[in-house]
Parts: structure tokens; C-alpha cells; sequence
């Protein structure tokens, strides 16, 4: 992942946190859960887009470098975040 596309979602994300988990996660429960904390607080909004982008992240940086995790990561119901749909795309890339 590039670091110019990261620094773009992280300012994406501290601005309107449901942006970011929908460039990340897509339109599936994660996006839900994080619209309806960011209606409670701003707060709970942005731990939770980050804690996503976070997992994301790492899940790809490991599959690129060969590691699957073998755990599913709690509270994440998105398998593009949970490592499971570019895990073999990332290789043929």
C-alpha cells in the first residue's frame, strides 16, 4: 500500500469517518455500525474507522509478505478487511 494513498484515507477518515470505512470495508455492516457511532459521538466514530483501517492494513502488508492470519479479527465483519478476498489477488498483482 502507498504511503501517499494511507496519509489520503487517514485525512479522509478525520474528517468524515464513514468515507473512510466505506474506502476500506465497503457497503456492508462495518459502514452501518460506523455511520451509527458517529451519530453518537464523533469520537467512537473515528476509533472505530481507524481500528479498521488499522486491521486493513496490517492484514494486507502480511499477505503480501507471504503470512495469512489465521484468526479473524473482533468486530470486523468485512472480509475485504479481514484478509480473506485480497489475499489472493494481492500475490498476482
Amino acid at each position: 500500500m502507498g504511503v501517499v494513498s494511507a496519509i489520503l484515507l487517514i485525512l479522509i477518515t478525520i474528517i468524515f469517518p464513514p468515507l473512510g470505512v466505506f474506502a476500506v470495508a465497503g457497503c456492508g455492516p462495518d459502514l452501518l455500525i460506523n455511520i451509527c457511532l458517529t451519530i453518537l459521538g464523533y469520537l467512537p466514530g473515528h476509533l472505530h474507522a481507524f481500528y479498521i483501517e488499522y486491521v486493513y492494513y496490517e492484514r494486507s502488508e502480511q499477505a503480501v509478505a507471504g503470512r495469512i492470519a489465521s484468526e479473524r479479527a473482533p468486530g470486523i465483519y468485512s472480509e475485504r478487511v479481514q484478509g480473506t478476498v485480497y489475499g489472493a489477488t494481492s500475490n498476482s498483482a
